[in-house]
């Protein structure tokens, strides 16, 4: 696997297992995301698959779920 780097292209990272939402709707309007070597994860929007990453460490994407889930940012989505 490539050296790893935030905002790299998702292209280089063909090995890693992505993941759709179950939430997913079918105009394809999602995120994927995968674990990367290092315990790290990478998202990507599903719409363009070889674009950009954001990658981040499982604390971090621990720390956004647990505050989606909270309802933190739900003033942003209505």
């Amino acid at each position: 696997m490539p050296h790893v780097t935030d905002g790299m292209p998702a292209t280089p990272l063909w090995g890693a297992g992505w993941t759709k939402s179950s939430h997913s709707n079918p105009h394809g309007n999602c995120v994927e995301v995968a674990e990367l070597t290092g315990g790290r994860i990478a998202v990507r929007d599903s719409r363009y698959p070889g674009g950009p990453t954001l990658v981040c460490a499982r604390a971090e994407m621990a720390a956004f779920v647990q505050a989606l889930k909270e309802g933190e940012f739900d003033e942003m989505t209505g």
